[in-house]
C-alpha cells in the first residue's frame, strides 16, 4: 500500500511473481482504502493462497495488529490485521512498507546472502528497514526502523503530513524534498523527475541540488554505519533513478561521518527488485504469518 497506488500479487515461497494487479490508491478516506485494499485481494484469491501480507506506510503494534500512526494514509489506531483476517479468513501478517520493501530485496534481490543490512526508500517519503544478525528488526513492539524520521538537522526543515517534527531525512532527501527544492530554485513546473532529467542533460544548477540531496542521504548513512556496522547499504525507492547524482556524494559524506575503516566495511548499492520489492517482501511477511498459524 503507498500514496500513489496499491500494488498486490501472488508471490511463492522464493519470492516470484506469479500474477499481479494494481489499482490508484482511494485515500479520501480510510472506508475507501480498505475497499481498494479488498478489491485487489479479491481479484487475486484463490483456493492456492494460503495467507495475505501486506506493508503499510505506518507504524505498527506488532502485538495488536493496530496502527499506531500514519503520516500519508488515513489508517491511524485501525484494528488492521483483525479486520483483514476476519474479513479473508486468512493469516494475515502486516508491516511497515519500508520494512516489506527491505525483507523483499533481503530474501529475492539486492541483500541475497547478508546477515545485516539497512535500506533506504526514497520515495514520496524515505522509509527505512534493517536486517540484523539474519533477522528483521522490528523494535520492542514492530514499530521501530523509522528510518527516514532521524534527525539530521536539529531544529531543520518541518517534516510532511502528520509528523510533528523537524530536521528529518525524510524532508532533505525524499522525491517530494526534491520536488519541493526542484521548485524553489528552478520554477514551478519542476518536480523530482525532472530535475534528474535536467541533472542528466548536464544543468548545473539541478546537479547542485541532487548533490546536496545526496550530501545529506549522505550524513545518515555515516549515522547508520556508525550504529549497525551493517554489511550492505540498499537505497530503493522511485526517487533512487537519481542514481550516481545522489549516490556519490552521499557515499563521500558517509564516509567522512562515519568512524575510521567502517565505512570501507559497507557497500552502497541500488536495490534490485524495483516497484516490485515492497510486493513480494509482503509476500513473504505472508509465508510468516502462515508459519505462526501452524505453530501449536
Amino acid at each position: 500500500m503507498g500514496g500513489t497506488k496499491i500494488l498486490a500479487g501472488i508471490i511463492d515461497a522464493d519470492g516470484n511473481v506469479l500474477e499481479k494487479v494494481q489499482i490508484a490508491s482511494p485515500t479520501t478516506s480510510a472506508d475507501a482504502l480498505l475497499a481498494g485494499v479488498d478489491q485487489v485481494v479479491t481479484e487475486l484469491l484463490s483456493v492456492e493462497i494460503a495467507a495475505i501480507g501486506i506493508g503499510i506506510p505506518a507504524s505498527i503494534d506488532q502485538r495488536s495488529g493496530v496502527v499506531l500512526s500514519s503520516v500519508n494514509l488515513p489508517l491511524q489506531g485501525l484494528h488492521f490485521r483483525q479486520r483483514m483476517s476476519k474479513r479473508f479468513e486468512l493469516p494475515v501478517g502486516i508491516d511497515n512498507d519500508a520494512n516489506v520493501a527491505v525483507i523483499g530485496e533481503w530474501k529475492a534481490g539486492a541483500g541475497r546472502g547478508t546477515s545485516d543490512l539497512v535500506m533506504l526508500t526514497l520515495g514520496t517519503g524515505v522509509g527505512g528497514g534493517l536486517i540484523l544478525n539474519g533477522k528483521p528488526y522490528r523494535g520492542s513492539v514492530g514499530a521501530g526502523a523509522e528510518l527516514g524520521h532521524m534527525v539530521i538537522h536539529r531544529d531543520g526543515l518541518p517534516c510532511y503530513g502528520n509528523c510533528s517534527g523537524h530536521g528529518h531525512l525524510e524532508a532533505y532527501a525524499s522525491g517530494h524534498a526534491a520536488a519541493l527544492s526542484a521548485r524553489e530554485h528552478l520554477g514551478p513546473d519542476m518536480d523530482s523527475r525532472k530535475l534528474v532529467e535536467r541533472g542528466a542533460s548536464g544543468d548545473d544548477r539541478a546537479l547542485g541540488l541532487l548533490y546536496r540531496i545526496g550530501d545529506c542521504l549522505g550524513s545518515a548513512l555515516g549515522s547508520l554505519v556508525n550504529i549497525f556496522n551493517p554489511e550492505l547499504m540498499i537505497i530503493g525507492g522511485g526517487f533512487a533513478a537519481a542514481g550516481e547524482f545522489i549516490l556519490a556524494p552521499a557515499r563521500e559524506r558517509m564516509i567522512a561521518e562515519s568512524l575510521d575503516g567502517l565505512a570501507d566495511l559497507t557497500r552502497v548499492v541500488m536495490a534490485e527488485l524495483g516497484s516490485d520489492a515492497g510486493m513480494i517482501g509482503a509476500g513473504f511477511v505472508a509465508f510468516e504469518a502462515l508459519d505462526t498459524a501452524a505453530t501449536p
